[in-house]
């Protein structure tokens, strides 16, 4: 199909649905990072919006990348696509739309669901009725699917320990002062070398920083020691260990926080690709006939579109997820909110490293259940946790259905 006429109606129409996708992300994927955060106490909601605002725009648009995967996670080969540019425009408007509009039904809702999956829901959708059903990777899409249970439960029992090392060696002892200053170290190297790996693996990758396991472990050690170094220092000089009725906590606190930063920064150099890729796609295929590739170049006015988008959408109804993950689940303190959020960020950072595709929802919702059970069984909210569960089942089928209804839309109206 040529797209004469109409090519300035589709990009603009992919560049508004393009922006809904990233109002989604923002809306319900920036929660992972600041959920734990807001919920134990460490920063107000007011405080957490304003660092997520910075730290995942700075992920977003500077760390964004200028190529992108055209198909996310490898669940279609462009090749399909070949003298179907129609198929893939239409497709990818579709796909946008829908991604968007779940995740505007779910932040509503306060379910934390993954966007990844929302836009693969909405990409598998339109490819079976536009292409075939044996066009879809079906094996790409079972590992997508085998997360669900994998990185919750490791995740869930890595924050477990976490917390319970956490609880053994300093706050249930007689001396919890003298232990944090004596156990601290640990914690500290742990921070500053998976806050290091995360970004190098996840939040740098896409500008040019590519760096292998090895070099990245290497620099992230070091890091991590210089960290716990400077951290023993100045905690040495403060007076959290100088005062009687010191809170223990604020020290744990200032770590939750740290993680929390690093996620969103790798959130958002990460996950931006979700709404803008799609976009890109759609916009170089109607300036550049049957140009259909498996990577897709980006210009900074689409990442910045993306970026934007995020931030809108943290502000207006980030709230809701915040919650969800913040209090609606389990009590959480800032010391079992930096077992989650570490825990969280160490299966990301090993699942990156091997290649496996994970959400980083459903790692920081496992690590939550971990450092809940640690406490009682009594202290969840099952409820809740079978909510989320069950948002997280639904998303790809919603995702394809809606993709499915929308694509239909599109091609009683364009006749392709």
């Amino acid at each position: 199909m040529a797209f004469v006429g109409i090519e300035t109606e589709i990009i603009i129409l992919a560049c508004v649905f393009g922006f809904i996708m990233a109002w989604g992300i923002g809306a319900n994927d920036v929660a992972n990072a600041f959920g734990t955060s807001v919920g134990s106490g460490a920063i107000t909601l007011r405080t957490a919006l304003l660092i997520a605002c910075i730290f995942e725009f700075a992920g977003a648009y500077l760390a964004g990348g200028e190529v992108t995967d055209t198909i996310r996670k490898g669940i279609i080969d462009a090749e399909e696509f070949t003298g179907k540019s129609d198929v893939l425009v239409f497709g990818m408007l579709s796909a946008l739309l829908a991604a968007g509009t779940w995740l505007f039904l779910a932040s509503a809702l306060g379910w934390p669901v993954s966007t990844t999956h929302s836009i693969v829901g909405g990409i598998i959708g339109f490819s079976i009725i536009g292409l075939s059903f044996n066009a879809v990777n079906w094996q790409a899409v079972s590992s997508i699917a085998t997360t669900w249970v994998l990185s919750p439960l490791l995740s869930g029992l890595l924050a477990y320990f976490v917390f319970k090392s956490i609880k053994f060696l300093i706050l249930d002892t007689d001396n919890p002062f003298l232990n944090t200053l004596k156990y601290s170290p640990i914690y500290l190297f742990f921070v500053g070398f998976v806050i290091s790996m995360l970004t190098f693996l996840k939040g740098l990758k896409h500008v040019g920083i590519d760096l292998n396991f090895e070099y990245a472990f290497l620099l992230s050690a070091a890091f991590g020691i210089m960290l716990t170094l400077v951290g023993i220092i100045l905690l040495r000089a403060s007076n959290i260990m100088k005062q009687k009725d010191a809170n223990i906590e604020s020290f744990f606190a200032i770590l939750v926080i740290f993680t929390a930063c690093a996620m969103a920064f790798a959130h958002g150099s990460n996950d931006v690709a979700n709404a803008v890729g799609p976009l890109a796609a759609v916009i170089n295929t109607v300036s550049v006939e049957n140009s259909v590739n498996n990577q897709t170049s980006i210009t900074s006015w689409i990442l910045l579109l993306g970026s934007i988008g995020i931030i809108i959408g943290l502000l207006t109804m980030g709230f809701r997820v915040i919650g969800t993950v913040g209090k609606g689940i389990t009590k959480i303190t800032p010391s079992s909110g930096f077992a989650a959020e570490l825990s969280a960020a160490t299966i990301v950072v090993l699942s990156s490293s091997y290649g496996f595709p994970v959400s980083t929802t459903h790692t920081l919702i496992g690590a939550i259940i971990g450092i809940g059970l640690v406490n009682s069984s009594k202290s969840m909210d099952w409820s809740k946790v079978v909510q989320i569960f069950s948002g997280w089942i639904v998303t790809i089928p919603v995702g394809g259905f809606l993709s499915i209804i929308i694509f239909w839309i599109f091609k009683s109206i364009y006749s392709f």
